[in-house]
């Protein structure tokens, strides 16, 4: 995600791409080369910037991204925030004390088909949303974490936090012993039932949302970035050469979706909340919320063990 971070600043015009900061010092040349920047240490770099991006693995979040703040540096640090609910609590006292941004990197929530659903979502009466992501094995080297809710649900954890707009009252959960497959139920305090699956063992890669409502079904893929909207119109009896009939009719629609990468639109609104002093679209404690939901899956899982024990596992 570095380099596509990279890339991305690279190429806007609201930002200047000063340099890069890696551990593995050859990669760190190799981006900074093709994106026109310098290979920094990571202390040359927050004493040359305005503001960061912290993409490395989530276990090194705090360290790094504190370092940052510490500084006076904004700071998008990339999903989770933290591995542990009170290591992303300090991230956010951090940046407050330090009057920076502190922006997470829920991309999905820049995904253009979630933001045109989030744009009429409070004029339905939801009922249930159900949240499927799924996917075969990783199997190139990358650091997946400890398991699918940390890494995978996390997504939808937070989606359904902001589309919702309600705490969660109840979580249960079961999932494979390797914790690859998961399914969650959620119990908002609105009476909302959320229903979220992830899958690192699926063999077709399926990101898709589906919310009831009483007026209609709302489809969201995150792949395709496209919405569909299925109503039932009003049935009818109908008389003709003297036999009752009965009609129902079913409507579709599908909203026109902004096209866009998701994370050009989550770069640049870091950068207008730093320009501006705003409050960011996915703020820190919107990522120490999605967080804390996700040990609560974790915790629903093996419902004998300490909370401790599960909030520092990784």
């Amino acid at each position: 995600m570095g380099r596509h971070h990279a890339r991305v600043y690279a190429e806007s015009p609201n930002a200047e791409l000063v340099g890069v900061s890696d551990v593995d010092e050859e990669s760190a040349a190799a981006v900074a080369t093709e994106y026109g920047t310098r290979a920094m240490s990571t202390g040359a770099l927050l004493d040359g910037v305005d503001a960061v991006s912290v993409a490395v693995p989530s276990r090194y979040h705090r360290p790094v991204a504190s370092e940052a703040l510490d500084a006076g540096v904004h700071a998008l640090v990339e999903k989770p925030l933290a591995t542990t609910t009170a290591d992303a609590a300090a991230l956010v006292d951090a940046a407050n004390a330090a009057g920076v941004i502190l922006q997470v990197g829920h991309i999905e929530r820049f995904n253009p088909a979630v933001r045109t659903v989030s744009e009429f979502v409070d004029d339905l009466d939801l009922i249930a949303a159900e949240a499927r992501r799924l996917g075969p094995p990783v199997e190139d080297g990358r650091d997946v974490g400890d398991g699918v809710v940390l890494d995978l649900m996390i997504h939808d954890l937070d989606v359904l936090l902001s589309l919702v707009g309600s705490p969660v009252a109840d979580v249960t959960a079961a999932g494979s012993p390797d914790d690859q497959y998961v399914a969650a139920t959620l119990g908002f305090e609105n009476d909302v039932v959320g229903s979220l699956t992830a899958s690192r063992v699926t063999q077709r890669k399926v990101r898709e949302l589906t919310l009831t409502a009483r007026e209609c079904i709302v489809t969201v893929d995150y792949i395709d970035r496209s919405v569909t909207i299925h109503r039932r119109t009003r049935p009818e009896f109908l008389v003709n050469d003297g036999d009752l009939r009965y009609r129902s009719e079913q409507v579709v629609e599908r909203p026109t979706v902004d096209n866009g990468e998701p994370l050009k639109k989550e770069l640049d609104a870091f950068l207008d909340a730093v320009q501006n002093g705003t409050e960011p679209v996915v703020s820190g404690q919107d990522g120490v919320n999605a967080l804390s939901l996700a040990h609560r899956v974790k915790r629903a899982l093996k419902p004998g063990a300490l909370p401790d024990e599960i909030d520092v596992a990784h």
